[in-house]
């Protein structure tokens, strides 16, 4: 009898242990993201759900819904450990020096701001229908123009219109972005601007039901831009054969300073692990390379560029 109570306890005893170590094991993070309508969101969801898989349960990623990355950056200040956020570079670069948005917000914690790795890049896509004959900006003169309002892509298009000596010239279309696709299949605009990570479900659906051409970029006016030049492969589409030139504006995932080593190193390995799996569900992933890291401004958080000496993956000097 006693014997047995003593095997008991020991039993207890060793569960209480197991269970103990599985919990100190097991890692949490908070991952601040986008507005819950967002594709940026749907990201931090897969992004959660692939951390968990790949690395056995170990990493729990929280997803919390935000107003914007200005929202995330402004909270890199107070939050602590196991913060991660998203957000451009230019906003980081334009915190710490207490610039735009920021004067008067200035905070010396924003200089603990570390990256982490690039996601999916906001890209600009100048969609017009395939009968519009538009091929180059020039032949948007006269053209009637969906832009949206509001939106970073509603804003870099209007931008690229005076850039490139169209404005004025062009009718905008005074209806929301999520109307783009039924009035061009009923010909009530010759095309649309959007801006998110390719491949944008609205260009699927516009290129599958009435098809639609992708205005390229030159060399020069990806120059005058002052944005990030980046490639639509050919076949991201459907009935687009051909690369697309245009830009983006770069989004990284970014944490803070006082977030572990080996967390983060764990965080970066377990997301460059998943990268291809992500990719074979969800299209947008297959345009995130290591080539990437180009686009980050500050420094990269001591764990992940571990991850990235022993991957052999190239890091700029000016992030290290």
């Amino acid at each position: 009898m006693f014997k047995s109570i003593i095997s008991g306890i020991i039993l207890l005893a060793g569960l209480a242990l197991t269970s103990s170590i599985t919990a100190s094991a097991e890692t949490r993070v908070t991952y601040k993201s986008a507005k819950s309508t967002s594709s940026y969101y749907q990201m931090a969801v897969q992004i959660a759900e692939n951390m968990k898989a790949g690395s056995g349960g170990n990493i729990i990623v929280t997803v919390e819904e935000s107003q914007g990355s200005v929202q995330n950056v402004m909270e890199a200040a107070v939050r602590t450990n196991n913060y991660v956020f998203t957000t451009p570079p230019v906003l980081v670069k334009l915190a710490q020096a207490g610039k735009a948005m920021f004067k008067g917000k200035s905070n010396p914690k924003f200089n603990n701001i570390r990256a982490l790795f690039p996601i999916p890049s906001l890209t600009m896509h100048f969609v017009m229908s395939a009968d519009s004959g538009v091929s180059k900006f020039s032949d948007l003169e006269g053209k009637t123009i969906l832009l949206g309002k509001g939106s970073f892509g509603a804003k870099e298009g209007a931008k690229y219109l005076k850039l490139f000596g169209l404005g004025g010239k062009v009718k905008l279309a005074n209806v929301e972005l999520n109307n783009a696709v039924p009035a061009i299949k009923n010909r009530q605009i010759d095309g649309f601007v959007t801006a998110g990570s390719y491949p944008a479900p609205n260009v699927i659906e516009a290129a599958a039901g009435i098809g639609v051409t992708l205005i390229s970029l030159s060399d020069a006016q990806v120059k005058k831009s002052k944005r990030t030049r980046l490639i639509i492969p050919a076949g991201t589409y459907p009935g687009i054969d051909t690369d697309t030139v245009t830009t983006s504006l770069p989004v990284i995932a970014y944490t803070i300073s006082n977030m572990n080593n080996e967390t983060a190193y764990q965080l970066t390995k377990t997301y460059w692990n998943q990268i291809a799996s992500m990719g074979k569900a969800f299209p947008w992933w297959n345009g995130v390379s290591g080539k990437m890291l180009t686009n980050i401004y500050g420094k990269i958080h001591a764990g992940a560029l571990r991850y990235y000496n022993e991957a052999g993956i190239n890091v700029p000097s000016a992030n290290r």
